[in-house]
């Protein structure tokens, strides 16, 4: 059992930070929190962590425990027994953990954690963000959380470098900035990942997309046709992406690339790369491009790139190009045909000298599909858009839309409504999809066939 989990089992005190009223023989909140820090300072002075660390989880909290309650025999503050406890597991987050964000990261519905100074929490749960109860005691006690996280993977922030990008050891991508840069303190931004990742069937259960519509993006990948999915931050590219990987064939090799690793591919063949920041004296540095590069003498059946951002994508678009069908990746965009033109300003982006013309023949050879996924406005996630690239049309690149989300309106609830539907083409790869033996009915593009 980890250290977190036997904190969570332990009886939960009420939180010192609370909205809520305090219950009538709590000490007030400002003497709880001096309370605490001066008990923690104590442990410091008096505990070998160094030792403790090395110790089993059951172990070092049971240690941990039993010098808290010897040092609350010093103080001459009364407290109850929901505070006692409440003492004991928040100085053991502060010690081994997070401190005050180790009740966020516990729980699962949290998918990110947004830290706004020290006086100010929010999180995002099912796409809704809220304000929880959770504080910091002050600007010193968030820098010494932030310093924690950054530290372990060989990084720093202070006024010389006041912004990082750390990971923790779960995965989760962290994003720190501090004064001089940020104006009112620090803040602190986790993007969590699901340790379980969602399958096509989860994705159709919350109603993202349609049965049909995961029928047809397996076919696609099942018949090695390169696509790109496209949206905004927090739209769900990753998850959908990770979803898609699922019908990829267990007896091809895929290399994945990625800034941080987030997919969770199940196939036995995987090899996963990811970049390399620069070090505390700027050297050392590994980015997206040079490890595409590296990739194709891999020998790689398929390429997966987590997110194109610059100059990589040159060398993506050659590589679907040159024989790694199936190639797939993600882009920031907020349409199909805005992923198209930041896809030309990457390729600029290179250093290369060529005419806007060449720029998307490049693009229109490479690419079949463009996925569009949405964040409505009540926090679900849409599959809003399916558009097929047939080619070119004077300088121009082509597109045909298979299928969309239509929004009609918004209840009274907050809730999105709206409808998936087919445009009622028939989309052109459907002849490649038969060569690899996976036939569709064309019922699935029928345009009266309405899904709410």
């Amino acid at each position: 059992m980890s250290l977190r989990q036997s904190l969570e089992n332990t009886s939960k005190a009420w939180s010192p930070g609370s909205a809520n009223p305090r219950p009538v023989g709590y000490i007030d909140t400002k003497v709880y929190q001096e309370l605490k820090s001066r008990v923690h300072r104590k442990l410091l002075d008096r505990v070998d962590l160094a030792k403790l660390e090395a110790m089993p989880a059951e172990q070092m909290k049971a240690e941990i425990t039993s010098a808290v309650e010897k040092l609350l025999t010093e103080e001459t503050l009364a407290i109850n027994e929901s505070e006692h406890k409440g003492l004991i597991i928040d100085i053991q987050h502060e010690v081994f953990g997070l401190g005050p964000l180790e009740s966020l990261m516990a729980d699962p519905r949290v998918s990110d954690i947004l830290v706004n100074t020290y006086r100010q929490v929010y999180v995002e749960r099912e796409g809704q963000l809220e304000l929880t109860d959770v504080r910091f005691e002050s600007d010193a006690h968030l820098l010494k959380i932030i310093d924690k996280i950054v530290s372990a993977v060989g990084r720093r922030v202070d006024e010389s470098s006041p912004m990082v990008d750390a990971r923790l050891p779960d995965g989760s991508r962290v994003n720190a900035i501090i004064r001089p840069l940020a104006v009112d303190g620090p803040m602190l931004s986790i993007r969590r990942f699901s340790m379980v990742p969602l399958m096509m069937e989860d994705l159709v259960r919350h109603k993202s997309l349609t049965p049909e519509m995961a029928e047809i993006l397996a076919g696609l990948v099942k018949s090695k046709v390169n696509l790109l999915v496209s949206g905004g931050t927090g739209t769900g590219k990753t998850t959908l992406l990770n979803a898609m990987s699922h019908a990829i064939p267990v007896t091809e090799r895929i290399i994945t690339i990625e800034d941080a690793a987030e997919l969770q591919l199940q196939q036995p063949h995987v090899v996963r790369l990811e970049t390399r920041p620069p070090n505390i004296e700027g050297k050392g540095e590994v980015p997206q491009r040079l490890l595409v590069r590296n990739s194709l003498r891999m020998r790689p059946d398929r390429i997966i790139l987590g997110e194109l951002r610059g100059a990589e994508a040159v060398d993506m678009l050659w590589a679907m190009n040159t024989g790694h069908e199936g190639s797939m990746g993600t882009i920031h965009a907020n349409s199909p045909r805005d992923a198209l033109s930041r896809l030309e300003i990457m390729i600029g982006m290179a250093g290369l000298s060529l005419p806007p013309k060449a720029m998307r023949q490049q693009i229109s050879s490479a690419l079949t599909v463009v996925i569009q996924v949405t964040r409505l406005s009540d926090g679900k996630r849409k599959l809003t858009s399916l558009q097929e690239i047939t080619g070119m049309e004077s300088d121009m690149i082509t597109t045909q839309e298979i299928f969309q989300f239509e929004q009609s309106g918004v209840a009274p609830d907050g809730t999105v409504q709206g409808r998936f539907r087919a445009t009622g083409i028939r989309p052109k790869f459907m002849d490649r999809l038969r060569v690899h033996g996976i036939t569709l009915s064309p019922d699935l593009f029928d345009p009266s066939r309405v899904y709410e």
